[in-house]
């Protein structure tokens, strides 16, 4: 018999998570559902844990960068204590139980075990099913997708659960995938001692990106002594017993190392979810819904089955229009024209809206601004490490931006205000009659906007 209920939620990831605690806290009978741990990757394996590693990787980088700027200094690297920190603080699952009681509190269930849909407003999940009267949210995230390889099924491979629970730094490394999680990685490896070589099958690093950005990383890591291989795929993986992994490129060269790291990009999971039982296509790469983030009759989803960037940052920001909808509120309905996406290597790169190539792809008469973070006052200041630059996009026509990439020390963190202008679509000429503090990173936007010169 079915237990009547007014919500249930399939995936208790960032997304999940804010859906279920906001229904919950809405006065709603919310029952989540969740196979593995509550929030999901973010805090665990991504986000989070990833970012504890970076920071002191970047201050490795920083005390090591003395020399050039006021004295000696001998800094050697030592992955344990990084390690303990995040055995201790972020992979012991201590956000899984916080976050279970804070459910429960708000008068949420949760149910441990994998969810499955049976028909508009029915989910199974082991022995029991439930029906929802409201709606049914799918919100199960992504797993990492493992290319298919010759041989890598045969090799212990590592995705960036292991590596983020690694013990210790592996002698050598490969990366497969030169996108933001392999990068990111492939750089604390190297700042803790690992002789690192990043593969990547297109023609250039970060390839979302700007081509800026990618080239000014393999720059960075060429100094560093990070080996870069782009427009070269794998072909075949192999291992001698107890030696290291060995990946043959198509140009038949070959990389070894200790560890293998595969990072060739995440895809939506909806394996085994019961999608045809609400009329999807079980085999879709994403589940299609709409600007409220319906997906059918009493169904919503969010978060990375939705195929919208996959980011936390999406799944919380459609979790809240989700929640909107479910309980009849205004809402405004989902819009990603400034979209904000960061890679935290070292420069940090960060981006929004529209590159140059899609903007022209989409018939806009372009004009693009260009300044480089060392040539302006405070890059100048900052030497070692004051590598970056800033690009803005802009739509002649509209006298507006439609995108900006913003690389260097804090590069994220320069992004903001230009994401809230691609967003508004505050006019150029706004932008150039502010005020910008002396001497900041930001003021190099001043920069850029000269270059850009008038729309």
């Amino acid at each position: 018999m079915s237990d009547q209920v007014d919500v249930v939620v399939i995936g208790l990831g960032p997304g999940g998570e804010t859906v279920a605690s906001d229904l919950a806290d809405a006065g709603l009978d919310v029952v989540g559902v969740e196979a593995g741990l509550v929030g999901g990757e973010c805090p665990y394996w991504g986000c989070v844990p990833s970012k504890m590693m970076i920071r002191a990787a970047n201050l490795l980088a920083e005390a090591r960068r003395i020399p050039g700027m006021a004295g000696q200094v001998s800094v050697q690297p030592d992955w344990g204590p990084v390690a303990r920190r995040i055995r201790e603080e972020a992979t012991d699952n201590w956000h899984d139980e916080v976050a279970a009681e804070r459910f429960a509190g708000k008068g949420g269930r949760l149910v441990r075990g994998r969810g499955r849909l049976a028909g508009p407003g029915r989910v199974v999940a082991g022995d029991r099913e439930f029906e929802a009267r409201l709606a049914v949210v799918v919100a199960t995230g992504a797993q990492p997708v493992i290319p298919p390889i010759p041989g890598l099924a045969d090799v212990p491979y590592w995705t960036n659960r292991q590596f983020i629970e690694a013990e210790r730094m592996p002698r050598s490394l490969v990366v497969l995938g030169g996108g933001a999680i392999g990068l990111e990685l492939a750089q604390v490896a190297s700042r803790f001692g690992s002789d690192v070589t990043v593969v990547e099958a297109l023609d250039r690093l970060a390839a979302q990106d700007e081509p800026e950005a990618g080239n000014l990383i393999a720059d960075v890591f060429a100094r560093e002594g990070i080996r870069v291989r782009v427009g070269v795929r794998a072909d075949s993986v192999s291992q001698v017993a107890g030696g290291a992994i060995t990946a043959t490129l198509a140009d038949g060269s070959s990389v070894a190392g200790e560890r293998l790291l595969v990072t060739t990009g995440r895809k939506a999971a909806l394996a085994d979810l019961g999608l045809e039982t609400v009329g999807i296509d079980p085999g879709a790469r994403s589940v299609a819904v709409d600007g409220e983030l319906r997906a059918g009759p009493k169904l919503w989803a969010v978060g990375d089955v939705t195929g919208e960037g996959m980011f936390t940052h999406v799944a919380v920001y459609q979790a809240r229009i989700a929640t909107a909808s479910i309980l009849g509120r205004p809402l405004k309905p989902a819009d990603y024209h400034a979209l904000p996406r960061v890679t935290f290597t070292d420069p940090e790169v960060g981006s929004v809206g529209l590159t140059e190539e899609a903007a022209r792809g989409r018939g806009i008469d372009v004009r693009i601004g260009l300044a480089s973070v060392p040539t302006s006052a405070r890059g100048w200041i900052h030497k070692a490490g004051n590598d970056g630059f800033t690009k803005l996009v802009a739509d002649r026509d509209r006298g507006v931006l439609v995108g900006a990439t913003t690389a260097g020390p804090v590069g994220g963190e320069v992004l903001s205000f230009l994401a809230l202008a691609v967003q508004t679509a505050v006019p150029v000429a706004e932008l150039r009659s502010m005020i910008y503090a002396y001497p900041t990173f930001h003021r190099g936007v001043e920069d850029a906007l000269r270059d850009l010169g008038e729309l």
